[in-house]
């Protein structure tokens, strides 16, 4: 052997040190050297065979990485050995290769060594009490997945909860009766209902009534650790339980549901009763109050679960809570649903990111082993339906659902870690589910095998008061006591539904408390005034021309909002960033916050919002919006992660929090909006129809044609339109910078609020004509319609059209000299439709021969389908139609051939008499036929 180096000397010196301190007080040195250490000591208490030369440094050594490894395997692997599945569909494991003892050098005549171990008792065990304790701890009823966490302080921290009491709860009698009081609850419940209303669907829980509890235990934990708000979101399986028992909704509103009766809804559709949220106070039983909040969802399970977390990101600012300790979003899964969910990865993902984090999110799977008829060997790749969580680093734990005790003390536990750590964690409940789908499904057609098992097995209530019967800890007079309590309070409510109904509520659920009070449900065409002094203007624009010391902004963006600021000054024109950027400024001045979030929004798709700076030198960031005043409110812009769906439904879930904010989603390019259609459809435009929810969400889509490409041109704002209904939602395509100005102001000036659908510009962003003079941005407001300035009262044809199509027919119009002939109205809001200011306008043009609606967009898109009915209402004679030809594409590919069809409508729309009514047979439009006629096409 080699003498020591000097550099090893030192080494070894220092090992020696950090060995002392150690022994003793292990705290005293760094996680690792601690893991080390009693490595070391593992393997010096290893008392087998010697080596050859007889120093017995070899088995010493030997014995501290076995051993240790052998720890370490349990500790990553032993869940492959847990007692999961109350089912028991496949033979619980008793083997698992990877943690055989030959597997680390280890035999069974070692089994009665003795070994130095934390893990025991004084710190020494032999191999054998070793195992026992690893198997106690990890390979029960509880299955932890947390070694493939990064963090060694979470690692560290998990196992000096875990190990030291075995992951065994030590629960009083007290914490037991809780249980088997919320068991009964669960049941109970369950089983009046199925009695009740027969045959009426409600996705009962029954086989996992087990989330009673659970949910129970963590809300209290939560409450210990002074969280005042917890925000849920969950699928329709188990709701009407979780709404009873853990929100205390009456049973008379839910009873009433099922007679029939909308008690929650005033005006609108309503939705069914397995769908609704509900929202109520908790008090715990250390007299700690927690609200709670079910979020209402559509059978698109995971649909909510961004919904969720912008809510409570929402109630966290409104807290001023930085640290994000007050507030717990709790997300309830199926695993089906968690395995195979996209947007459950995508909200995954904003866990940790600085836009969207919300302190860490309790996920809980209720585990029923099948997801309508499909196995789980047919729903997912993974063992797991939880391993796609891994992708976060965070703790998971599987729990079998039948050891009650088990399940509350891993409640506690993740709850704990959350309120610790900030981070997500899983919770993965393995149960099972007593009915089909739904109650009237037959499960036997497809899993016999597991529902001939299910139809013998009592139920975990029944298992767990047997349990505590036997152990003397509740009388069987106690248990039958509780049972008919819930059975006589359910039936006494029962009768009175029956007999007197329940009184419907007057106030739509979403607008009678917080922030939504002083708003109203209801739609009005009234005029705000949203102008904004010349001085405020001209301080907004100043405050981006100077950076602070040191600052290196890029010298092209100096100059333009140099420039800006210039045009300013001499009340000269803005163009649309520049509208924009003011409109956002003069919010904040004025006391409202404001946030947009979208893929690259800090900067704008098309370069030309620069909301925030970056140094040159050294890439600092400068959100020149929260330097404009003392005191201000904050602006918020983000980057978001490359999804829609998740964003989305993000922000929407934080606009039904803050109705005083102005709240943007940006899509990338308008049609990208399409990955996130189940929120569009299922929440922004239906959500105060079915839940009395109200929204004031913006959703900024890029919309234009320039001879992009199919996925770069249309926003489909026919979809949008599609949707348009009792006043849901409005739909916008300002034209001017002044226009966008007044209708993003408007939108938090009024006293009601409406999701907002805007089709933004692409090529408009830098168009010459496209400007407004400051003059329009100090005085004014947002016009619906906007008439023609240079047009004659006399003229001969009238055209309407909507967006960027505008500038092409004005440059064409001026081209040919038919300014007084022709006349061009813009409608600029599309629903709620204008109707009394379009008839106005209209009426001007006496003496007009033809009219015209011409869009850019293929017949079957864009405004046509929808405008064509409303404006043959309003005049009693059908509009002409100008446009491309319907078509399976939003555009052409070719920009070429766009360039083509753009300029025939355009001159379509200017020159000859229109020779066809799509009112009648339905015929090619001028644009498309002439461009086929040129290539040979019949």
């Amino acid at each position: 052997m080699t003498s020591p180096t000097v550099a090893n000397r030192a080494n070894l010196e220092l090992i020696e040190d950090y060995y002392s301190r150690w022994r003793s007080d292990p705290g005293s040195v760094d996680p690792s050297w601690r893991q080390f250490f009693e490595g070391y000591e593992l393997g010096r208490s290893f008392t087998g065979a010697t080596s050859p030369d007889g120093d017995g440094e070899a088995p010493r050594q030997m014995a501290v990485k076995a051993v240790t490894r052998l720890v370490d395997a349990y500790r990553e692997m032993g869940h492959y050995l847990a007692d999961l599945d109350p089912l028991r569909m496949v033979p619980r494991r008793q083997t698992y290769e990877q943690l055989e003892l030959s597997n680390f050098g280890l035999s069974e005549d070692m089994l009665d060594q003795t070994f130095w171990s934390k893990l025991g008792p004084n710190n020494h065990c032999t191999l054998r009490e070793l195992l026992a304790i690893l198997r106690d701890t990890y390979c029960r009823t509880i299955g932890v997945e947390f070694m493939h966490i990064q963090n060694l302080e979470v690692r560290h921290w998990l196992l000096e909860r875990m190990e030291p009491v075995r992951n065994r709860p030590a629960m009083d009698i007290k914490q037991r009766r809780r249980i088997i009081y919320k068991l009964n609850a669960a049941e109970l419940f369950e089983n009046f209902l199925h009695k009740n209303y027969v045959g009426q669907k409600r996705f009962s829980l029954e086989g996992g009534e087990m989330l009673i509890p659970l949910l129970d235990a963590i809300v209290e934990r939560a409450g210990s650790h002074g969280v005042a708000e917890m925000v849920l979101g969950m699928p329709h399986r188990g709701r009407l339980n979780v709404l009873a028992n853990i929100l205390h909704k009456p049973y008379g509103l839910i009873f009433s549901e099922f007679e029939g009766n909308m008690p929650e809804t005033v005006a609108g559709d309503g939705d069914v009763k397995y769908h609704l949220g509900f929202s109520a106070d908790h008090v715990t039983q250390d007299k700690r109050t927690v609200h709670l909040t079910l979020t209402p969802n559509p059978s698109h399970l995971e649909a909510v679960d961004p919904v969720v977390e912008g809510r409570m990101r929402a109630k966290q600012r409104r807290y001023k809570d930085a640290d994000r300790r007050l507030g717990i979003p709790v997300l309830i899964h199926g695993d089906a649903a968690f395995a195979g969910q996209g947007l459950v990865a995508e909200t995954l993902n904003l866990s940790q990111l600085p836009g969207y984090r919300t302190g860490g999110t309790i996920h809980i799977v209720v585990n029923n082993q099948i997801g309508f008829t499909t196995a789980p060997s047919d729903a997912r790749s993974t063992r797991y339906c939880t391993d796609v969580a891994k992708m976060i680093e965070v703790p998971i734990f599987h729990v079998n659902g039948e050891d009650p005790e088990a399940v509350v003390y891993v409640g506690e536990l993740a709850t704990d870690f959350r309120q610790t750590f900030g981070q997500d964690v899983v919770i993965d409940m393995v149960c099972y589910r007593r009915h089909g789908h739904n109650e009237g499904d037959e499960p036997g057609f497809t899993q016999p095998l597991m529902y001939e098992k299910i139809r013998n097995r009592i139920s975990i209530r029944e298992l767990y008061t047997e349990q505590l019967v036997l152990s003397g800890q509740l009388s069987s007079q106690e248990a039958e006591t509780i049972a008919e309590t819930f059975a006589e309070k359910m039936q006494e409510v029962f009768e009175e539904v029956k007999v007197r109904g329940v009184e419907p509520r007057t106030v739509s659920p979403g607008y009678s408390t917080g922030p939504w009070a002083s708003l109203t449900p209801k739609y009005s065409f009234e005029t705000v005034e949203t102008g904004v002094s010349f001085e405020a203007l001209k301080a907004i624009a100043a405050v981006p021309t100077r950076p602070p010391a040191g600052f290196t902004v890029n010298p092209k963006l100096s100059r333009i909002y140099g420039n800006r600021l210039k045009a300013i000054e001499a009340r000269g024109e803005v163009d649309w960033p520049a509208g924009e950027m003011l409109a956002f400024g003069s919010l904040l001045l004025e006391g409202t916050p404001v946030r947009l979030s979208g893929q690259d929004s800090r900067r704008g798709t098309f370069s030309q919002r620069h909301a925030v700076l970056v140094d040159q030198h050294n890439a600092q960031r400068w959100s020149f919006l929260n330097h404009l005043a003392e005191g201000q409110p904050e602006f918020c812009v983000y980057d978001s992660l490359l999804s829609e769906a998740a964003v989305l439904g993000f922000d929407y879930g934080y606009s039904l929090e803050e109705p005083n904010m102005l709240i943007m989603w940006e899509a990338q390019f308008g049609d990208f909006a399409n990955g996130a259609q189940v929120i569009i459809d299922q929440f922004i435009a239906s959500a105060e129809s079915k839940w009395g929810r109200g929204s004031g969400l913006v959703m900024l889509l890029p919309h234009g044609y320039e001879g992009q490409g199919p996925e770069h041109s249309s926003g489909r704002l026919e979809r949008y339109l599609s949707l348009c209904a009792e006043e849901n939602i409005q739909v916008a395509v300002p034209t001017t910078p002044a226009q966008y100005f007044h209708l993003l102001r408007r939108q938090v000036r009024r006293n009601f609020r409406k999701p907002l659908v805007v089709m933004t510009p692409k090529s408009l962003l830098r168009h010459k004509a496209a400007v407004s003079p400051v003059d329009q941005l100090v005085v004014g407001s947002f016009r619906n319609v906007l008439d023609d300035p240079e047009a004659s009262e006399r003229a001969r044809r009238v055209l309407l059209c909507s967006g960027k199509v505008y500038y092409d027919l004005l440059a064409r119009r001026e081209a040919v000299g038919k300014q007084r002939e022709v006349a061009i109205i813009r409608v600029e809001q599309l629903y709620p439709w204008p109707a009394d200011e379009l008839k106005k306008i209209l009426a001007r043009y006496a003496s007009a021969q033809e009219w015209v609606w011409v869009q850019e967009e293929s017949q079957n898109m864009g405004a046509w389908t929808f405008a064509a009915p409303r404006l043959q209402e309003l005049m009693g004679s059908p509009f002409q139609y100008v446009g491309r030809d319907a078509s399976a594409s939003p555009a052409t590919g070719s920009k070429l051939v766009h360039d083509q069809e753009q300029a025939e409508l355009v001159d379509a729309a200017i020159g000859a008499t229109v020779p066809h009514l799509v009112a009648a047979t339905p015929v090619r439009s001028l644009a498309m036929a002439s461009v086929a006629a040129r290539q040979g096409v019949h």
